[in-house]
């Protein structure tokens, strides 16, 4: 079997963590130089991942743009619900990168109205302890479509899921100075832990101002 992908999340967020307001407004948090990284951020891995609740927030591309990039990183849209709308950008681009939906193998992916494309995949994957798909299954599949890293983007509850399996081995933090509040989005959704013991740790390997944002990366403690 392939060796598993090397993750990293990717989050960028208010000072107290926030990824949004309240009524979901993010556009922009963080300012132009922070976003400028994150597409390179994109451009080298070979996988971007997110929720189907980022793409119905923000329907975004998901492509590497401004960069120099020799292939556009394949599109994994975490689905378990089959909620992606079958409008959503990373459809309409289809031409310029691949995209795989992830969802769970009892769903009816023609029920949908997604479209039909050579670029286009659908991993069916079992339910993981949550209900929804599993992903170490997915991280599994990545490894057998050839990728080597992915980077997750969003949002809150998929981060979670992803540190609760133990799957990140780098945290990429951008951090914006403003504050939300405890009424805006948190970018981490629970871990349900009961102890401080219990919580993962990371040890962080660098620092730097990028414009007027602070960008903090994290490797994860043995």
């Amino acid at each position: 079997m392939s060796a598993r992908p090397r993750v990293t999340l990717k989050v960028a967020t208010s000072l107290d963590g926030r990824i949004a307001t309240s009524d979901g407004e993010s556009k922009w948090i963080t300012a132009g130089p922070a976003r400028a990284e994150v597409h390179r951020l994109r451009a080298a891995h070979d996988a971007i991942v997110v929720g189907s609740e980022t793409v119905i927030a923000d329907d975004p591309e998901l492509t590497a743009r401004g960069v120099e990039v020799e292939h556009q990183p394949l599109r994994i849209i975490a689905d378990s619900r089959g909620r992606t709308p079958p409008a959503a950008r990373v459809f309409a681009t289809l031409e310029k990168a691949r995209l795989a939906i992830a969802t769970l193998e009892t769903t009816d992916v023609d029920a949908h109205g997604w479209p039909t494309h050579k670029a286009l995949q659908f991993w069916m994957l079992p339910k993981g302890d949550d209900g929804r798909i599993d992903l170490r299954e997915l991280v599994d599949m990545g490894a057998g479509a050839g990728v080597s890293s992915m980077l997750i983007e969003g949002g809150g509850t998929l981060a979670a899921s992803f540190v609760r399996a133990g799957l990140v081995d780098r945290i990429e933090w951008f951090r914006a100075p403003i504050l939300l509040g405890a009424d805006g989005r948190a970018g981490l959704g629970e871990l349900g832990l009961d102890t401080l013991a219990a919580a993962p740790r990371y040890e962080r390997v660098d620092v730097k101002e990028v414009g007027v944002d602070l960008w903090e990366s994290y490797v994860r403690k043995a």
